[in-house]
This record gives C-alpha cells, structure tokens and sequence, in this order.
C-alpha cells in the first residue's frame, strides 16, 4: 500500500514538474526573457502624463 502511494506522488510530481518545463520553454520561446535592460531602468524615468 505505501508503496503504491509512492509511486502515485512520484507519478504526479513528475507530471507537475513537466508542465512547469513546458511553461518555461514556451515563455523563452515566446520572447518573455528578451528585455533584461528595460525593466532596471523603468524606475529611473518619469512617467508622462
């Protein structure tokens, strides 16, 4: 019995952990990750009104 459950939690922490992995490779392939300059310097610029 417990070892079934093991192997369950296993099962579902593997499916958890891929789906985070598809959601990564699709936002650095969608140009998530692109502008690592912009965001730093956004608090440095006033905003117009």
């Amino acid at each position: 019995m417990a070892t079934e459950m093991v192997m369950i939690l296993v099962g579902f922490s593997t499916a958890f952990a891929l789906t985070f992995l598809a959601a990564f490779i699709w936002a650095v392939k969608s140009g998530q990750f692109k502008d690592n300059t912009t965001p730093a310097l956004r608090i440095l610029v006033d905003d117009k009104e």
